[in-house]
């Protein structure tokens, strides 16, 4: 039997056979299960097709896209003075490596002309993704003198709904959606011990922080909120915070209790000789805290007062303290806003140098994606600025200088106002927090 035919039996079974496969996948062996869960279509068809289609294509799409280079001279016409006008007859493109199959799509290389940056192919990705008839290409440089392409052949982002909890590894880490690859998208707060996330309205910021709560709240972690919007976004985990700040005076109090919290914690690792609460023993170990702040210009932007000037100075100290001092005390930053630019001040930006990990949504201006992303990976702000109004959700995230493209999971309302009763009794009692509060609450009262 001739192996053309043998091939197109295997495809037109793989066609056939996978839609039944779906419905029995629950009662089958493990083993039976993970092999009828392959995508055999994409294997069998698709990616032969697509590897074709970039082999034929890579000549002429490398010409039109200004990645190829001109043909060096004859060596014996180097040295001489003569012109040359239009285009050259012959042009060299970037070698193309083999493609690698994926799950959801496929890896290929490409090495770089000399002279070349990564920058021109990372502008030529959508037009990858035309040429090659692919869901998107996404193109990064992880080693010196080449690019790696990496196309999906779906979104793997689009079925990111509403999923079962998993049981995270270890405390203080949390998935909270998938990556662009089909993995788990899990923030680790032990790894990066702070967060920036930015992002417009809409775009996915207060879903994020909502899977980031449904995450923590199983777990030994004080989660203490800072929402100077009035509440309105992390009201819904009241029971479940520690503390919740609903304006810029009462989140100084909190900020500033939470320095407190942190030299009680630096005076109790001296005592035991210790460099972080890890080490501490487990009976004497402090609780995490994990602070969750939405919208940071609300701590920063000032009215023209004196009284408002040294709050925002204030506010802004006591930030840049906390993300310094904070990762071996177990005082975590996650701190979300809409714009960070720089008339917000220069504390920002010292801020932001602090916050190690980024996750950057839609942005409706370039220099917010160039805070959050620039300075650790110089092409995820193009690729941030290309997430449209309907990828709610979708973003960029780095750390280390790689980005990859995310999303996070769906907490309902419902949902989120459930995960607050389900764990309020784990709730981490934190009196000098509430004090420092309720001080204020009374003082304003007071001067009403």
């Amino acid at each position: 039997m001739p192996w053309e035919l043998v091939v197109w039996l295997l495809l037109l079974l793989a066609f056939l056979t996978q839609a039944r496969w779906e419905h029995r996948l629950p009662s089958m062996p493990r083993g039976l299960r993970r092999l009828g869960a392959l995508p055999w279509r994409w294997y069998l068809a698709g990616f032969p097709a697509v590897a074709f289609r970039m082999r034929v294509t890579w000549r002429r799409f490398s010409r039109n896209a200004d990645l190829a280079v001109q043909r060096q001279p004859p060596r014996a016409l180097v040295g001489r003075e003569m012109i040359v006008t239009g285009r050259a007859v012959r042009m060299i493109p970037p070698r193309l490596g083999l493609p690698r199959p994926t799950r959801d799509g496929l890896v290929a290389r490409v090495q770089l002309h000399p002279g070349q940056t990564p920058v021109p192919y990372v502008e030529a990705a959508p037009a990858m993704a035309h040429a090659w008839r692919v869901h998107a290409v996404r193109v990064v440089s992880s080693r010196r003198g080449e690019v790696t392409i990496t196309a999906t052949w779906r979104d793997p982002l689009a079925e990111s709904g509403i999923e079962p909890k998993r049981q995270p590894v270890r405390v203080l880490a949390a998935r909270v959606g998938r990556t662009e690859t089909g993995a788990g998208w899990t923030l680790d707060l032990r790894q990066v011990p702070h967060w920036l996330v930015v992002g417009a309205t809409q775009s996915g910021k207060s879903t994020l922080l909502a899977a980031l709560v449904a995450e923590f709240a199983p777990q030994p972690v004080a989660l203490v909120g800072i929402d100077c919007k009035g509440g309105m976004e992390l009201s819904l985990f009241e029971r479940r915070l520690s503390a919740l700040a609903c304006s810029r005076t009462e989140a100084l109090a909190v900020l500033v209790a939470l320095l407190d919290e942190g030299r009680d914690r630096m005076a109790l690792c001296r005592r035991t000789g210790a460099r972080s609460i890890w080490d501490l023993p487990e009976k004497v170990r402090p609780v995490p805290v994990v602070v969750l702040i939405d919208e940071l210009a609300e701590l920063y932007l000032v009215d023209g007062t004196k009284v408002s000037r040294q709050e925002a100075a204030e506010c802004s100290t006591a930030l840049l303290r906390l993300g310094q001092l904070g990762a071996a005390l177990g005082l975590h930053l996650v701190v979300a806003g809409q714009r960070m630019g720089s008339e917000l001040g220069a504390g920002v930006t010292a801020l932001r140098a602090q916050l190690g990990g980024r996750i950057c949504h839609r942005v409706h201006d370039q220099q917010t994606a160039e805070m959050a992303l620039g300075d650790l990976a110089e092409d995820a702000v193009a690729a941030a600025q290309m997430i449209t109004e309907e990828e709610q959700g979708v973003a960029i995230t780095t750390v280390g200088g790689s980005w990859v493209r995310v999303r996070s999971r769906l907490t309902t309302v419902a949902a989120a106002r459930e995960i607050s009763e389900t764990y309020a009794d784990r709730t981490p009692a934190m009196p000098a927090l509430v004090g420092a509060m309720d001080a204020v609450i009374k003082e304003s009262g007071h001067d009403d």
